[in-house]
């Protein structure tokens, strides 16, 4: 897998949720805070972002997207001055829907949106970096596959067809990656540190796809500075400059967050999963496990499957 993948891998929790709603002015809803990240298309008309903080509010046009990567609280309204009225996540973890209130005097807007359940608990850098929202204007230039998967989940929410229940968290998968990867290849602010410059830089990139790779390989730093083409010490403060540990702590963390889906994920014995974290002894996994979580991994896995129930 590359590195984009895994980080995404490594934070989901559950299933992701969507919903598509027809609003007529004047309408407004407040987001609260939570642990997942979201986000908005307008695939008819027009709405206000207004962000988290004290960011100014955000006009979204016929197709612009908007991503919220921290779960922040935000609201979302047919102008500015609506009325908020205060939302709450369903059950499932799904987006409420949308009710207008007060006389009628706009135009039509059809929203989609969904949500996303992320573990910030083991949040990989990659995406702690995102700034509190990403705005992607519909203009040319905007990927195409992007698009395309919008064009698709609307699709699927607007007119279900047998296999729906499987295509849907599929498309918000796919969404997602399209929504990050146009963000770092084309609207990321561009500098020489952070995780988008270590993207961006071969040799990083070349020991971090490595790692990712195969992240229960004895690596040593001669080994990966090989791979990226330097010597111990160039490779050494470099991917340190960009990546903000050094080499073969990021591998360790790497090795634990790994350790941890596995553990959420499969039903695999613990000594697999030791195997698959590069530990030949799972006395020193789970050591090195309780170190990184404060709980044993049986009691580790006992805990995820109680919180999923």
């Amino acid at each position: 897998m590359d590195v984009l993948s895994d980080a995404i891998a490594a934070m989901r929790t559950g299933r992701p949720h969507s919903s598509r709603a027809v609003k007529r002015a004047p309408w407004g809803v407040r987001f609260p805070a939570s642990e997942g990240a979201g986000f908005h298309v307008v695939l008819q008309g027009s709405a206000w972002l207004l962000p988290p903080g004290d960011a100014a509010p955000v006009r979204m046009g016929c197709g612009d997207v908007v991503f919220l990567a921290h779960g922040y609280g935000h609201g979302l309204a047919d102008r500015p001055g609506t009325p908020l009225e205060e939302a709450r996540l369903e059950p499932d973890g799904s987006w409420p829907t949308l009710r207008h209130h007060g006389p009628v005097h706009g135009e039509d807007t059809l929203m989609l949106c969904g949500a996303y359940r992320l573990t910030k608990a083991r949040a990989h850098p990659l995406l702690t970096e995102l700034p509190p929202f990403i705005h992607l204007p519909a203009r040319v230039g905007v990927p195409g596959r992007l698009r395309a998967a919008v064009d698709l989940l609307g699709a699927e929410l607007a007119d279900p067809q047998p296999g729906s229940d499987a295509v849907v968290p599929a498309l918000l998968d796919t969404l997602l990656l399209y929504l990050l990867r146009t963000w770092w290849l084309a609207e990321r602010p561009e500098g020489p540190t952070g995780w988008a410059g270590a993207l961006n830089d071969r040799a990083v990139a070349a020991a971090l796809h490595a790692i990712h790779d195969e992240p229960a390989r004895p690596w040593t730093v001669e080994e990966l500075g090989a791979r990226a083409g330097l010597s111990r010490a160039a490779f050494a403060r470099r991917f340190t400059a960009l990546v903000g540990q050094p080499p073969l702590a990021y591998l360790t963390w790497w090795r634990m967050t790994t350790a941890g889906r596995l553990l959420r994920e499969a039903g695999d014995p613990l000594r697999t999963v030791a195997e698959q974290a590069g530990y030949t002894s799972e006395f020193a996994f789970a050591k090195a496990f309780k170190r990184e979580y404060g709980v044993a991994p049986g009691q580790y896995r006992k805990q995820s499957a109680a919180s999923a129930g």
